[in-house]
């Protein structure tokens, strides 16, 4: 049985643009693929809006102009890459002000040491079968959310 150590705070965005879609995230990293909600994790001495600030920078090349929190998971989750970690992640609708910069192509993830690494944001329909694609638990849950309301 793994011991937890530790807490992973992660921050995701859910994005919509004036056709009703959902932005998504494809990614690579360390020879795994998967499809998420564009975030990523909290770093030392940052708040999770600060977080949230930042990785949408970083992924998008986007500014927020609102964001208001979703969802949180109130539940044991562990890490699907670090079994010794439990994670807590946060759902923020996030309103950007510049989402006309917004662009599906591949990027290299900043950080990465892997060539074959890459993210890509890609425009969604909301609907069960996009979000069945989704990787991860929490991410799931939070596109059946999505659906309900």
């Amino acid at each position: 049985m793994i011991q937890i150590r530790r807490f992973n705070l992660r921050v995701y965005a859910i994005i919509h643009n004036e056709k009703g879609e959902v932005l998504l995230s494809k990614e690579r990293r360390g020879g795994s693929e998967f499809t998420k909600f564009p975030g990523g994790g909290v770093e030392l001495g940052e708040g999770i809006l600060e977080a949230l600030h930042r990785e949408l920078l970083e992924e998008l090349d986007a500014e927020i102009h609102s964001a208001s929190l979703f969802f949180v998971n109130d539940f044991f989750q562990v890490s699907s890459f670090r079994p010794e970690d439990q994670i807590v992640s946060f759902y923020y609708l996030v309103e950007l002000k510049n989402m006309g910069k917004i662009q599906e192509k591949r990027r290299f993830p900043l950080g990465s040491q892997d060539p074959s690494d890459f993210e890509q944001a890609q425009w969604v329909r909301k609907n069960s079968q996009n979000f069945n694609a989704l990787t991860f638990p929490i991410d799931q849950m939070v596109g059946d959310k999505l659906l309900q309301d």
